[in-house]
C-alpha cells in the first residue's frame, strides 16, 4: 500500500491516533487526525509535533468536510465501526481500515495474534518471555498499551510481532472477498490481517455495551482467523465448547490446548496456551516451564502492593470482567474485602454469587455500576457504596482483619471515572501507598 502524498484520515486520537499519524508520516502520507473529545485527548507535546508535520487536527466532534477529504480512513481501536464518520466515508466510497489492519499492511515479521475475553495480556508477556528466553526477539505490541503503528517500522532486529488484539480492533478486519483485497484498480488494495499464529484463549460475557449480543462478540474474535490459510496455525481452547466448535470454519491448521488428558485441573490454561504456541514455534516444553517459574504477573493484574498490619492489598484493576474477577477470588486463599464498580458493559454480575458468597466478607462499589452491583451481591455479602475509590479503600482497611487481603477488582470499564486500567490501578496503589 502506497501512502506517498495520500490523505489518512484517522478517526479517534489518544495513544493509537497519534501512533497511527506518526506512522502515516513516516511513510510520507499526509494524516490527519479526528477527534471527538478536547484536544487534551492528545499529548501536548504531539500536538505540538502535529503542527511541525503539518497534521491536521480537530476536536470537539467529527465534520463531515475533514472526514470526505480523505483518500482513506483509519479507526482507532475505541471507535465504532457504524459510527457517523464510517457512514460518510462509505457512502463517498472511501476505503474504512481499522489501526490494526492498517498497520499490518506495512509489518516484515510473522505475527502471533491473542484474543479472547481475559487472560489477553498475561499470554502475550509470557510468549514474549518464552521466545526471548529460546534466544528469539519479539516485539510485544497492540491492545496490551503500545499501539501496533507505533513500532511497525522497527522491526528490523525483530523475529516476531505478539500483539495482544480486542474484539474492538478485530470487528472492522476486511474478509477475502473485500474489493479492497480483490479489485485490480483499487488504489488501496491492501492485504488482510493475517496472523501466522491465531490463539482465542477463551470466550464470556464481555463488551456487551459495544456489540449487540454474545454472538456479535463471537462473531468479532472469530475474524482474527479470517484470513489465515493452510500454512497458518488456529490455537483454539479444547475446554470452551463454542471455540473447539471453530475448528470446523478455519482454514488453517487448528492447535487444541486445555485438553482434558493434558490438563490437570491444577495446570494454569493460559500456560497451556503458551506451551501450545511454543511447540508450534520448535521451543521446548522445558524452555516455556523455566518462563514460568519465574514469571512475577504483569501490573494491574493480581498484584500484590503491600502489606500493611498483617492485611495484603491487591491491585487487579485489570480485572474489566466479572470472569477475570472471579479468576481473582479464585486464585486467592483468604478473607477477602472486594472494591469493585465502573461503567457497566452490559453484564450478568450475578454469576459470582457463589464465590463471592464463599470469600467475600464485604463489598464496597463505586462508579455507574455500584447500584446494579448492590442488586446483584446485596444480600449475599455486606454492602456498601463509595463515592470514590479513596473512600472505598479507607473503609476497605477499617473493615479489613490480619490476614484477610483489599482486592480491587472491579469487573467494569473504567472510563466513568478514570482514563483507563491502568490509571485507576496506579491511582490505587497511590491511595494503598498513603495510607499510616
Amino acid at each position: 500500500m502506497k501512502m506517498e502524498g495520500k490523505k489518512i484520515v484517522i478517526i479517534g486520537g489518544k495513544r493509537s491516533g497519534m501512533a497511527l499519524a506518526r506512522l502515516v508520516v513516516a511513510l510520507r502520507g499526509k494524516a490527519g487526525i479526528s477527534e471527538q473529545g478536547t484536544q487534551e485527548a492528545l499529548a501536548k507535546e504531539f500536538r505540538d509535533w502535529a503542527v511541525h508535520h503539518h497534521v491536521a487536527l480537530e476536536f470537539n466532534g467529527h465534520t463531515r468536510g475533514f472526514v470526505e477529504d480523505g483518500d482513506l480512513i483509519v479507526l482507532s481501536p475505541g471507535v465504532r465501526i457504524d459510527t457517523l464518520p464510517v457512514q460518510w466515508a462509505k457512502n463517498k466510497g472511501i476505503p474504512v481500515l481499522g489501526e490494526i489492519e492498517f498497520a499490518a499492511q506495512f509489518c516484515s515479521k510473522p505475527i502471533i495474534a491473542v484474543t479472547g475475553s481475559n487472560g489477553k495480556t498475561t499470554v502475550c508477556t509470557l510468549i514474549k518471555e518464552v521466545l526471548e528466553h529460546a534466544g528469539r526477539k519479539a516485539c510485544l505490541c497492540g491492545n496490551i498499551g503500545h499501539p501496533f503503528s507505533e513500532y511497525v517500522l522497527d522491526l528490523d532486529q525483530k523475529d516476531y510481532v505478539v500483539l495482544e488484539i480486542s474484539s474492538f480492533q478485530l470487528e472492522s478486519v476486511l474478509d477475502p472477498s473485500s474489493t479492497l483485497r480483490t479489485h485490480p484498480d483499487c488504489d488501496h488494495r491492501v492485504k488482510g490481517f493475517k496472523p501466522h499464529i491465531a490463539v482465542i484463549l477463551n470466550f464470556s460475557q464481555n463488551h456487551l455495551d459495544r456489540h449487540q449480543d454474545l454472538q456479535e462478540y463471537l462473531g468479532a474474535k472469530k475474524r482474527i482467523f479470517l484470513n489465515q490459510d493452510k500454512d497458518d496455525f488456529a490455537v483454539l481452547n479444547y475446554g470452551d465448547p463454542q471455540l473447539k466448535a471453530l475448528a470446523s470454519c478455519v482454514k488453517s491448521q487448528v492447535v487444541y490446548f486445555n485438553v482434558p488428558s493434558d490438563s490437570p485441573e491444577s495446570v494454569n490454561p493460559n500456560h497451556l496456551a503458551v506451551l501450545a504456541v511454543g511447540r508450534i514455534l520448535g521451543v521446548s516444553d522445558g524452555c516455556c516451564r523455566e518462563v514460568f517459574q519465574r514469571f512475577k504477573g504483569v501490573e494491574h493484574r493480581l498484584e500484590k502492593v503491600r502489606c500493611l498490619d498483617g492485611i495484603d492489598f491487591i491491585n487487579d484493576s485489570k480485572a474489566t470482567t466479572v470472569e477475570a474477577a472471579g479468576w481473582a477470588l479464585k486464585n486467592l486463599n483468604q478473607p477477602v474485602v472486594l472494591i469493585c464498580g465502573g461503567r457497566d458493559k452490559n453484564v450478568d454480575f450475578s454469576v459470582l454469587i457463589g464465590p463471592i458468597r464463599e470469600k467475600v466478607k464485604k463489598i464496597y462499589a463505586i462508579g455507574e455500576a455500584r447500584a446494579k452491583i448492590r442488586r446483584a451481591f446485596g444480600t449475599v455479602s455486606s454492602f456498601e457504596e463509595c463515592e470514590g475509590l479513596e473512600e472505598a479503600v479507607n473503609k476497605a482497611r477499617q473493615s479489613a482483619s490480619r490476614g484477610d487481603c483489599v482486592l480491587l477488582s472491579p469487573m467494569c470499564a473504567s472510563f466513568d471515572m478514570f482514563k483507563d486500567f491502568e490509571h485507576r490501578g496506579r491511582v490505587f496503589k497511590e491511595i494503598v501507598n498513603r495510607l499510616k
